[in-house]
């Protein structure tokens, strides 16, 4: 559960609600921030979309002093500091792509302590110009972002995190912090180890997503697999990881063949073409990359919808790391996987002949292979996903559905007559003899007219043909399927062959059961939670104001998602103030929005609802769409009467069928036209001389809100405040 604002210490809730317009965190967020306050060391573990940044983005930003930050990519620090920047947070990043000038006016700010963060990769961190600046800023506290990468263990291993150690030695008096998305408990005892930290606090989070959709299927289709998941998100963000940079490209050219607005990425691509694909894909320009790894801890886009993993990632590590990028707004996302088994033997044929020039190149194949391993093993084992993935990091999951993943929601189903289908494969690997590979066994099983075959006479073999009516990705996914399940051997090497063993002679003889999965034949079912979030949510508002921020965006030459988060926009689109206290209390609208946007949102929002006969003002409230036939007026009116009446605001609100905050604005309307003697029904008396002893001269809401500690709700203080406007004969605010 969030920690709520009354938990928070008042110097921190005043910094998250100025910069960030939030008034509660999330798990383990205030731990960490109170450990950079108090000078304690901290290893802080969250999965991507968990509030890692704002844990070393809050504590100076408190304590009014300079951390430092040590990132691994340009990208991702450059998103990070337009971010900060959007709101009013002085940063800045040191990085080649920098202009000279704008090096020299950074380095200047640094001079002057003008920033409350500096971000730096770990070879800059560690030039003697940088180290010296640090020192000048008298630095207390630096934090390792991404720090899984110093651990040999970890998934995204670099030797030159090790080297920062050497920062313990130079400032021994700072506090280390350390952050990562993905760490099994041998890689975090790894980096509080290399990282030499003291007695830290260990924040380890909940590695489940729960805002996220895991399909873990097998590949009989992949095109129309890959085609399927992407129209279930038309126009939105995905993102799909390929193993090869030729994959990449092959299929981006498919995707847009298909009609899809795709890029392909990789990492021998040159600098310029990545980072146009990049950007394009930040500033919602482009709504697909096919990338290899090389695209992953690059994005910083917040509304990333789908993930989709065209074959079995290297290591769970890498999967939970790249799924992290889909929804990291908090709003569901899917993540599909196609996998066989041919993938885990194409892995371990790329680790083979790159540990060729490793110090210990069987140790380091033998760890990858049990890496390797375990993520098939998450492939076969017909287990819920998120049971899976947080017992992989050491944690139990209690949930006996969870509801959003292709198992719990039975989104594969087995062939008929599966036995039936592996004996026919089984028998035509032992007629080839067993010295052919996958592809000859499905020719031969498909009735294929090949070379091969008519060298070999294969075409009079009794199992040539036997299978012709069976698409050929769906035989060969079964193929991989029997290999999985052990009752099916390949072989290794460059020329990998079929061959069998004692299980598959039991199966051939009736004496074991086969189960073949393929995906349901329907359209994929959707999460409850995600059913859940576009409750009460004007899905037409959503989209213009999407085109509001798209336009900003543009303008400002920055991602649209710096200017303001899709959660944010759907709250807007539920609440849908006009109002700017109302608007104040969106969560994501803090101080420095309010003063850019506040009143252009409030003005697209009132005409917007005034157009489509909406209701305004709704506080979080489910919205209603008001027909023609009842437009406000009709029920202002009815309020009005009731109000007269000297009905409670609870009883009018369920008799108009409107939202308590609609009904609090007809309350104040009919405040000013009746100027009643008092308002009693609505607002005690003690209350109302409360509120009258703090209001202020300008007859602004959020001082007396304020003064009174938050005790008195917002819609009470307009109600006393509008009292007195209309005694004194003057206009509603």
């Amino acid at each position: 559960m969030p920690t709520q604002s009354d938990d928070l210490p008042s110097r921190i809730k005043e910094t998250i609600r100025h910069f960030w317009g939030f008034d509660t965190l999330r798990p383990l967020q205030q731990e960490a921030i109170e450990a950079s306050l108090a000078s304690r060391d901290s290893l802080v573990v969250m999965p991507t979309g968990g509030g890692k940044s704002l844990c070393y983005q809050v504590p100076p930003a408190v304590a009014e002093r300079t951390d430092v930050v040590i990132s691994p990519l340009i990208s991702l620090m450059k998103d990070q500091v337009d971010g900060l920047i959007a709101r009013g947070y002085p940063a800045a990043a040191l990085h080649s792509n920098l202009s000279p000038a704008e090096r020299r006016d950074i380095e200047r700010g640094m001079r002057e302590h003008e920033y409350r963060l500096i971000f730096a990769a770990p070879e800059r961190a560690l030039s003697s110009w940088f180290l010296n600046s640090m020192q000048a800023m008298n630095v207390q506290s630096i934090a390792i972002d991404e720090a899984h990468c110093i651990s040999q263990w970890g998934h995204d291993f670099r030797p030159e995190y090790r080297q920062l150690a050497m920062l313990r030695d130079r400032f021994t008096k700072a506090n280390f912090h350390a952050f990562t998305a993905t760490a099994t408990p041998r890689v975090q005892q790894d980096i509080v180890d290399q990282l030499r930290l003291r007695n830290p606090a260990r924040l380890i989070g909940r590695f489940d997503r729960p805002n996220l959709i895991y399909r873990i299927l097998p590949k009989v289709g992949k095109i129309e697999q890959i085609v399927e998941a992407l129209r279930r998100h038309e126009k939105e963000a995905a993102i799909i990881y390929c193993i090869s940079r030729r994959d990449t490209e092959e299929l981006a050219n498919v995707l847009r063949a298909n009609g899809f607005n795709a890029a392909h990425y990789h990492g021998k691509m040159d600098a310029n073409s990545r980072r146009k694909t990049q950007e394009a894909f930040s500033n919602e320009q482009l709504d697909v990359v096919v990338a290899t790894v090389a695209f992953g801890m690059g994005i910083d886009r917040s509304n990333v919808r789908c993930v989709i993993h065209e074959s079995m990632p290297k290591t769970i590590e890498h999967y939970q790391q790249e799924t992290g990028r889909a929804g990291r707004d908090g709003l569901e996302a899917e993540c599909v996987m196609l996998y066989s088994a041919g993938d885990a033997m194409r892995w371990e044929s790329l680790i083979e002949k790159s540990a060729e020039n490793a110090e210990n190149p069987r140790e380091v194949i033998e760890a990858s292979r049990e890496l390797i391993d375990a993520v098939s093993s998450l492939c076969r084992r017909p287990v819920c996903r998120h049971k899976s993935l947080s017992e992989y990091f050491g944690q139990t999951y209690d949930k006996p559905n969870c509801g959003a993943c292709d198992v719990c929601l039975e989104d594969v189903e087995g062939y008929d007559d599966a036995t039936v289908a592996a004996q026919k494969i089984l028998s035509c690997v032992a007629r080839v003899q067993q010295r052919f590979g996958i592809g000859h066994v499905v020719d031969v099983l498909l009735g294929a007219n090949t070379e091969n075959i008519r060298r070999n006479n294969h075409q009079e073999l009794s199992t040539y043909g036997l299978m012709k009516d069976t698409p050929r990705e769906q035989l060969q996914s079964m193929v991989y399927q029997l290999v999985d399940q052990g009752l099916l051997v390949r072989t290794p090497g460059d020329r990998p062959t079929l061959q069998l063993n004692d299980q598959s002679w039991a199966v051939m003889k009736g004496q074991i059961d086969v189960k073949l999965l393929r995906p349901k034949q329907k359209k994929a079912s959707r999460s409850k939670a995600g059913e859940q979030s576009w409750e009460g949510v004007d899905k037409e508002l959503f989209e213009e104001l999407r085109k509001w921020r798209k336009g900003v965006a543009d303008e400002r030459r920055v991602p649209p998602y710096v200017i303001m988060e899709d959660s944010t926009l759907m709250e807007l689109a539920s609440v849908r103030p006009t109002t700017l206290d109302v608007l104040r209390a969106v969560r994501g609208i803090g101080d420095k929005r309010m003063t850019d946007f506040g009143a252009a949102i409030t003005r697209l929002i009132d005409a917007w609802c005034e157009r489509h006969h909406i209701s305004t003002n709704e506080r979080g409230e489910t919205s209603v769409v008001i027909p023609v036939s009842k437009r406000p007026s009709e029920a202002r009116q009815r309020a009005f009467d009731l109000f007269a009446k000297q009905q409670p605001l609870e009883h009018v609100a369920a008799k108009i069928s409107r939202a308590p905050s609609t009904t609090a604005q007809y309350l104040i309307e009919w405040i000013h036209q009746a100027q009643p003697k008092a308002v009693d029904p609505w607002v005690d008396p003690e209350t109302y001389k409360q509120v009258l002893a703090a209001m202020s001269e300008d007859g602004r809401l959020k001082p007396v809100f304020e003064k009174l500690g938050g005790a008195v709700p917002y819609e009470t203080i307009r109600i006393v405040i509008a009292h007195q406007r209309a005694h004194a004969g003057l206009p509603p605010e």
